[in-house]
């Protein structure tokens, strides 16, 4: 309808998903990141919640789409049934063996999975079982997910199993009678709705694939529709595809606030700032549902009062000065609930929120003084091991520093001197620098990839949780920056203390975050130029993320052992980056 007008190839704001229209915000990664590490060795039992609309669905989808060597999935899209239905619905997706001739007992059908499941075992493959819209379950279903967590052999569990659902899901296990439940899952994540600025990025993504680099939505725009629709995509495509409707039929080449907010009226129903109410929760932190005066009463995160601490020491414009010695960092895997991308504002609520748990509101936004909060429970991907007592470790659990020294450390690492102002949004401000914060979680080998300065959580031998900046790492030593200078430790002993949570800085070379098949730009233009650089042949000369350029990434991703989707995510950008001036690594200086 209004394609030919906007020079577009088609539609971009379809609400049917597209895989070539796909768009992976970094929170987005971190969800796809704990149910990969779901599907691993030790995965157990992970849970991921999100608002209607958020991308819950496309994050599993994804999931299923990866290359996962020796993994059987059982997807269940139904949890509307009875036990015994629910099992049978097990046991049919996973092709399990049993008497189809007469309708089975519960025992029969769990005594053929627990076969099939050992069977599975003992062929080196591991089990995930998938439950969509999990809050649909009835209590009678989620104790019997309790019960096939208890199917297991004396080193691991034989079923990996994944609740997805909507926060309502939360809820349900926050209940007395589901308490039992709740504490064996070891890996939470509750899925955001886009920032502002991703909201725009999100938006020119799809514009692009669509095939126009054209600013149809300015600034102003871009701000309606976020606050109309609070980030979620879903709404989002709805709302963007009414305005451009609208620009088209009053015959404007730009979608104005004024068009925005009259298809905000038709397409959501009412006048109003958005749709999701107190339900807008953090990526690892949970909104409090109650109120005080009306308004939502928000609970920073562990890492967010960090950042606010870090902005208000810094007091004033501190420019960072270039360290001379560039260092890096180091080990293991397990899961994560907390960590930095999600900066915050003094006095402010937090842009985005992010820890894994509900927490307890927090009483007003921490002063210059105020120590960095506590973080909330770990949940770390297996049952807590008690750590090492190495001199070395020791050294390291008695001089750790608290998080907001350690993330100006790390800032101080790369060369650039990096300004932020009192009261600044930590991670906002980098980005303004071409600066990104990443969270994810992962091990060794996730670490190695990305061969950037860390920041990792670990636990002491008392079980209490700190941080080590990591700064240079070899095959078997890892250097730890403590008050009294760099202590290297072995990472065995450090793997053992690591439970698996990772924060990194990378720079940004181009205006968008994510590059995907179908876009045109400058943006593409430096990646083919990038890739002919790392690759030593010349660069094809076009603008267009084409089939070719997609092939391209690929093979640069099978290269990097990254996922080799052809589409330039975070992972893969960092790993573009190298080895560019000015990046510190971990490589180890003498």
């Amino acid at each position: 309808m209004y394609t030919q007008f906007f020079n577009l190839r088609e539609m971009p704001f379809s609400i049917t998903p597209d895989p070539a229209y796909l768009y992976m915000s970094p929170r987005h990664q971190e969800a796809l990141g704990h149910l990969l590490y779901g599907t691993g060795q030790y995965g157990g039992f992970v849970q991921l919640t999100g608002e209607v609309g958020t991308g819950k669905t496309t994050i599993v989808r994804t999931l299923l789409e990866q290359k996962l060597d020796g993994v059987e999935v059982a997807m269940v899209h139904n949890p509307r049934q009875s036990e015994r239905e629910f099992v049978q619905s097990i046991c049919d997706e996973l092709r399990v063996t049993y008497d189809r001739t007469q309708t089975p007992t519960l025992k029969d059908l769990i005594d053929a999975l627990n076969l099939h499941l050992l069977t599975n075992h003992a062929q080196g493959k591991r089990t995930v079982l998938i439950i969509d819209e999990a809050q649909n379950l009835a209590p009678g279903v989620l104790e019997q997910v309790r019960l096939l967590t208890n199917l297991e052999t004396h080193k691991e569990k034989l079923l990996r199993i994944m609740l997805v659902g909507q926060p309502e899901l939360s809820d349900a296990l926050a209940s007395q009678e589901l308490r039992q439940l709740a504490s064996r899952i070891t890996a939470r994540y509750h899925l955001t709705p886009l920032e502002e600025d991703e909201t725009a990025e999100y938006i020119r993504h799809r514009l692009g694939v669509a095939g126009t680099q054209e600013e149809l939505f300015p600034p102003e725009a871009v701000a309606e529709i976020h606050k109309r629709t609070r980030g979620v995509p879903r709404l989002i495509n709805v709302l963007c595809d009414r305005a451009l409707l609208g620009a088209y039929g009053s015959h404007q080449h730009r979608v104005s606030a004024e068009l925005v907010r009259g298809a905000a009226l038709e397409v959501l129903g009412q006048e109003r700032d958005g749709v999701l109410g107190d339900r807008r929760t953090g990526g690892w932190s949970r909104l409090d549902r109650r109120t005080r005066g009306g308004l939502p009463l928000l609970s920073l995160t562990w890492f967010e009062g960090a950042l606010i601490a870090l902005a208000l020491m810094i007091g004033g414009a501190l420019i960072y000065q270039t360290i001379v010695r560039r260092v890096q960092s180091v080990p293991p895997a397990a899961e994560s609930t907390h960590a930095p991308a999600a900066a915050a504002a003094a006095a402010t609520a937090p842009t985005r929120p992010a820890a894994v748990q509900q927490q307890q509101p927090a009483a007003a936004a921490p002063t210059a003084a105020a120590a960095v909060p506590k973080p909330p429970a770990a949940i770390s991907r297996v049952p807590v091991v008690k750590p090492p007592d190495s001199a070395a470790m020791k050294t390291v659990f008695a001089t750790t520093q608290n998080l907001t020294q350690l993330t100006g450390q790390l800032i101080r690492l790369w060369d650039a001197g990096v300004r932020v102002g009192a009261g600044d949004n930590v991670c906002r401000s980098l980005r303004r620098q071409g600066i990104e914060c990443y969270r994810t979680t992962g091990g060794l080998k996730d670490l190695r990839q990305m061969d950037r300065p860390a920041i990792l959580t670990i636990t002491d031998e008392a079980g209490a949780t700190k941080y080590a900046l990591v700064t240079q790492l070899t095959e078997d030593r890892a250097r730890v920056e403590t008050p009294k200078g760099g202590v290297d430790v072995a990472i065995v002993d450090l793997s053992r203390a690591w439970n698996g949570e990772i924060f990194v800085l990378w720079r940004r070379e181009t205006k968008e975050v994510q590059l995907s098949p179908g876009m045109r730009g400058p943006s593409v233009v430096w990646l083919r130029q990038r890739l002919a650089e790392m690759m030593s042949k010349p660069a094809a000369r076009s603008d267009r993320y084409d089939d070719d350029l997609k092939e391209e990434v690929r093979l640069f991703q099978e290269a990097r052992e990254l996922f080799a989707d052809g589409v330039v995510g975070i992972r893969t950008r960092i790993a573009l980056s190298d080895p560019a001036p000015g990046t510190p690594t971990l490589k180890f200086h003498p």
